[in-house]
């Protein structure tokens, strides 16, 4: 069994992690926890306190315990990379929330520093495992749609209360959603040949951080994938739409599991994540005798907790890391060269 510790004990750890881990009992076994303020949730401290879970305001109480065999750092972003540095230093293996750090230079070294010391570090990159995505990926394995000629990927919400003036990159849209959206491409495509990027501040005309992005990721063989992120769409577009020589696949509605979620229904509840039969994706191809087929497909079941089942496996068995050093350079590489220019621009990566 392994000892995690968790820095931070906000809405993310209690709504992304934990609840995942109550499911995984054999494997894991929450041992610290390191929280500025104790007492903010008295219910899930109570909780997590009768089954022998410590909580403390000082991560020294996380560093100075040998025990520990997984730290997992959840807290605002500007300070990933500060804590993740940290922790590899004093020896803990370490997964930490998205986005794991702001530039290259800041990837590389703890990168570096990992590997230098024997270490596992990760973004908690839980995506992987959204239904839709899941299902997308099983679309492009049947070859259903043929060679891949367009896809467009969505995160769309409507929050037009919520602009902000100020704010660093790491603050802004690109960073906190476009994390996402990039990881899922890379980890289906690849690294990019180019990027074309318009990143804005629309519901804010005067602030510095951007809450609204449309970015082109180009690949051989005429293929582009677009992801595309706003707060102003009263009616979301499709989560996926997918075009190839032979067909197309629509899926309109993001994973159940992110509706369950915020409704307090947890993992283990009968039905939970389940879409219902008519947020399933459709699919329309031409099959070998050019007959036009219209089929449904049953969404994919997915598990944000599948991310630690992986990191049982890469600590505990060597597998693999489920995202690689080479994906996590990519990811920050490209969100990085979002700001290189001010307004629309492209950056050429197959030089």
């Amino acid at each position: 069994m392994l000892k995690i510790a968790y820095v931070g004990f906000g809405k993310s750890t209690n709504r992304y992690h934990l609840p995942y881990l109550k499911l995984r009992t054999d494997k894991f076994q929450v041992a610290r926890i390191v929280t500025p303020t104790l007492g903010k949730r008295p219910l899930e401290q109570s909780a997590l306190e009768a089954t022998g879970t410590i909580f403390s305001t000082d991560i020294t109480t996380i560093v100075d315990d040998d025990t520990i065999d997984l730290v997992v750092v959840v807290t605002p972003a500007p300070s990933h990379f500060a804590l993740v540095k940290q922790l590899l230093e004093a020896g803990k293996n370490v997964l930490v929330d998205k986005p794991m750090v702001t530039s290259i230079e800041e990837a590389k070294e703890l990168l570096a520093l990992a590997k230098q010391k024997k270490l596992f570090v990760m973004p908690f990159q839980n995506r992987r495992f959204d239904s839709d995505y899941l299902t997308l990926k099983h679309v492009l394995e049947t070859g259903y749609v043929g060679r891949p000629v367009e896809l467009e990927l969505h995160m769309d919400h409507y929050r037009p209360e919520d602009g902000r003036a100020k704010g660093a990159p790491i603050d802004g849209s690109w960073y906190g959603h476009g994390v996402h959206l990039v990881d899922q491409i890379v980890a289906l495509f690849g690294m990019p040949e180019a990027v074309t990027y318009d990143l804005r501040a629309t519901r804010l005309k005067v602030a510095e951080i951007d809450d609204q992005f449309e970015v082109n990721l180009h690949y051989p063989d005429a293929f582009k994938a677009t992801v595309q992120s706003t707060e102003l769409a009263s009616v979301a577009y499709p989560k996926w739409i997918l075009h190839g020589t032979k067909g197309t696949f629509i899926k309109q509605n993001i994973d159940q599991q992110e509706y369950d979620l915020k409704t307090g229904i947890m993992p283990g509840t009968p039905g939970f994540g389940d879409d219902a039969p008519q947020d399933f994706g459709k699919v329309v191809y031409y099959n070998q005798n050019g007959d036009r087929i219209e089929k449904v497909i049953p969404t994919v079941h997915g598990d944000y907790g599948m991310v630690y089942d992986t990191i049982y496996e890469s600590l505990v068995n060597g597998a693999p890391k489920l995202v690689t050093d080479e994906q996590i350079i990519s990811d920050i590489t490209l969100l990085a060269a979002g700001y290189t220019n001010n307004g629309p621009h492209v950056v050429n990566f197959n030089k």
